[in-house]
């Protein structure tokens, strides 16, 4: 049984071997999770992350069980914990995505589970899945995850995001990161050591417009107001934004990616939105559904013969 905690855990070969399993189910979904269960397991709201998983499951032929909301609408009220919730969902499923507002919680939840836990996000620490819907999408409109130029846009401090993605970006040689955020959300020490370690060159910008000829991703991420005090919000809202007036700077052959939702950090008109091929947020968004399917088939049915996770 293989947890999916952090990313990482995810090696280049087990890398490709997913995105070549995805490049598949696009294809044929096929039924390779029938008569299997999935718990989506929520307890911060979620539309892309929890719709895209269970969407997967179903797509495979499996079923899913789920609560609308696991804080308010579960025995958590009732102050059962979380420990406890898992050793009874993981008695009616075949496997766990669990998004969780405290850091930590996944790996919690994995010490007790009788089935696989995929981390779908806890507090401000990592969200693996996405990260691999993100080196996808990036290998997909680029073509290779080596020798690439990329900024991080915004809540980096807060953004798990973010995190996730400068863990799997570490793996490939000649990658370079500009970090671009308000002095008060900057990226944690604890990333600039990794990507150090894994010799990773970075470094932070304060001028967005600067970096944006430069640059091969631009990896925009919303300031979280909901992780952080109202002066440090007010700090950080509206400082950068992509609109109209400077998205032009951005070259022809780069990308613009979001996690998503967006709010204020991007601007741009539907026009820009549905037919200018460097937005790719919205195809990195349906990426997730594909990356989900071939991960949960590799997790459920044990599926490992690219080689360790």
């Amino acid at each position: 049984m293989i947890h999916i905690l952090e990313s990482q855990q995810f090696n280049e070969e087990t890398l490709y071997y997913l995105f070549n399993k995805a490049d598949r189910l696009r294809k044929d979904s096929e039924n390779l999770l029938e008569g299997k269960i999935l718990a989506t397991l929520f307890y911060e709201p979620s539309t892309r992350t929890r719709f895209s998983f269970e969407s997967a499951m179903l797509k495979l032929g499996g079923n899913v069980i789920s609560t609308e909301n696991a804080k308010d609408f579960s025995s958590a009220v009732k102050g059962e914990s979380l420990e406890d919730t898992i050793r009874i969902i993981s008695s009616y499923s075949d496997c766990i995505v669990l998004r969780h507002y405290e850091d930590g919680a996944a790996k919690k939840a994995a010490a007790v589970s009788r089935v696989p836990i995929i981390n779908a996000g806890d507090g401000k620490g990592q969200h693996p899945t996405q990260a691999l819907l993100d080196v996808y999408t990036i290998y997909n409109e680029l073509g290779k995850l080596d020798n690439l130029k990329i900024s991080m846009v915004g809540d980096l401090a807060n953004g798990r995001t973010v995190k996730s993605l400068c863990y799997l970006l570490g793996k490939f040689q000649g990658n370079g990161i500009i970090f671009v955020s308000p002095d008060n959300l900057k990226m944690g020490d604890d990333i600039k050591e990794y990507l150090e370690r894994h010799n990773i060159f970075f470094t932070e910008e304060e001028d967005l417009n600067k970096i944006l000829p430069e640059v091969d991703v631009i990896y925009m991420t919303r300031i979280q107001k909901e992780r952080m005090s109202s002066e440090d919000f007010v700090k950080a809202k509206g400082k950068f934004v992509i609109n109209e007036s400077n998205f032009n700077l951005i070259k022809k052959n780069s990308r613009l990616m979001h996690p998503l939702p967006h709010v204020e950090e991007i601007n741009l008109s539907l026009d820009i939105e549905n037919s200018d091929e460097r937005v790719a947020y919205f195809r990195q968004a349906e990426n997730g559904l594909y990356i989900r399917m071939a991960l949960l088939e590799m997790v459920i049915n044990g599926n490992f013969s690219s080689g360790k996770i």
